[in-house]
């Protein structure tokens, strides 16, 4: 073991970047499709996620997360979790690496790579709803991608969002949802919301919808015309239809089609506007594979390999 590094967060997050991370997640879905396999198991609104990919030429990452919502209150984490990084060629065990510094850099990572080819370049108002730990990454992640963007933040706790507006700097909270989605050009919204926040009523042509906080069959954050208003996007067929309510729920009502979904990141050359004024909408399912490019990524990084 003594031979196999341990990538800490701080040190980890010290060598990333986010523009190069969505590259990597680029590359990787040139290779091909992974192979996953997801588990989920329920006590009520716990939930233990075991998410396992190989990807022929980059490797294998097994992840296992427990998401218990109660637990802040508690003053524990409300996720906890490890990931391994296997060799492609032989299995070995490469390197463990921070769970939290993977999942932090795989979420907000995989909702800037749409984001960047999505969103209208000269996006300048950028709303995020929710200001929990995501919440601080996706400011963290589009600022990059949108240096000159102003962000404001909603949630449904006030205070917690005059919290992270004074972490950082010129962020602006929002008392009025719908009024901040309405004059957003990108809205990000990592809630654990079972029920639509955001009515498909109060968008407006132009913009981009990243989807993040649904990921049980029985969460939403979008109500049904939001998603009839928009062009559909996902991450991954596999790891979002059958699984997530965002997704899930409205193809089985019939309100939406498998069809309707425009592509998933096997078929990236497809996410591009067909216009300035179409409504974009992206749902970020996760997913083992993303586990694994990232920790691929961030592996390299740790060895100054790029």
């Amino acid at each position: 073991m003594s031979d196999i590094p341990f990538i800490p967060f701080e040190a980890g997050e010290a060598v990333l970047d986010w523009i190069g991370l969505t590259d990597a997640l680029a590359a990787g879905h040139a290779l091909p499709r992974a192979e996953i396999g997801d588990t989920f198991l329920y006590r009520g609104k716990d939930t233990l996620l075991s998410r396992a990919a190989w990807i022929d030429g980059l490797g294998i990452a097994v992840k296992s997360a427990t998401i218990f919502p109660d637990n802040p209150a508690h003053g524990t984490p409300m996720i906890n979790g490890g990931l391994n990084l296997y060799a492609d060629a032989d299995g070995t065990l490469e390197a463990i690496v921070d769970f939290h510094l993977v999942t932090k850099w795989k979420t907000a990572g995989d909702s800037l790579l749409a984001a960047r080819r999505l969103a209208r370049p000269d996006s300048r108002e950028i709303l995020i709803v929710g200001a929990g730990n995501q919440g601080r990454a996706l400011h963290a992640a589009y600022s990059a991608a949108f240096p000159a963007a102003n962000f404001t933040v909603w949630n449904r706790t006030r205070t917690n969002a005059d919290v992270m507006a004074a972490e950082l700097p010129g962020l602006r909270v929002a008392d009025d949802l719908e009024a901040a989605v309405r004059s957003a050009d990108v809205i990000t919204s990592a809630t654990m919301s079972t029920e639509p926040l955001i009515k498909g009523a109060w968008l407006k042509p132009g913009q981009h919808l990243d989807l993040i906080g649904a990921y049980r069959p029985d969460m939403r954050e979008v109500d049904n015309e939001a998603l009839l208003r928009a062009r559909v996007f996902v991450d991954s067929y596999d790891t979002t239809i059958g699984h997530i309510g965002e997704i899930k729920i409205p193809i089985e009502a019939g309100v939406i089609t498998k069809d309707t979904l425009v592509a998933d990141y096997y078929a990236l050359d497809q996410f591009k506007r067909n216009s300035h004024d179409e409504i974009t909408l992206f749902k970020n399912g996760g997913g083992a594979h993303l586990d694994l490019m990232t920790s691929r990524y961030i592996l390299n990084r740790w060895k100054g390999l790029g």
